[in-house]
């Protein structure tokens, strides 16, 4: 699985950094889960994020200028698992 974090560096950016992270370590095969922080603005237009932070999961995004909190984001990994 791979999930991207979708945003240029700022505070709430990386709040969803850790909270993908924090996500991550409570699933039971973390080691399958590649999460990447991308800052290419061009590419999140490609990905039609207009509204950083975004979350992409294997390809799909699931979230754009929110927050999701580390249980929600769990879910959202155990759904596509």
């Amino acid at each position: 699985m791979k999930i991207e974090i979708l945003g240029t560096g700022c505070k709430r950016c990386d709040q969803l950094y850790e909270n993908t992270m924090g996500a991550v370590s409570k699933v039971d095969s973390p080691s399958e889960i590649n999460v990447e922080k991308i800052g290419d603005v061009n590419y999140f237009t490609k990905m039609g994020v207009f509204m950083t932070p975004g979350l992409v999961i294997d390809g799909q995004v699931i979230s754009t200028g929110k927050v999701p909190s580390t249980n929600e984001i769990m879910k959202m990994i155990v759904e596509k698992l």
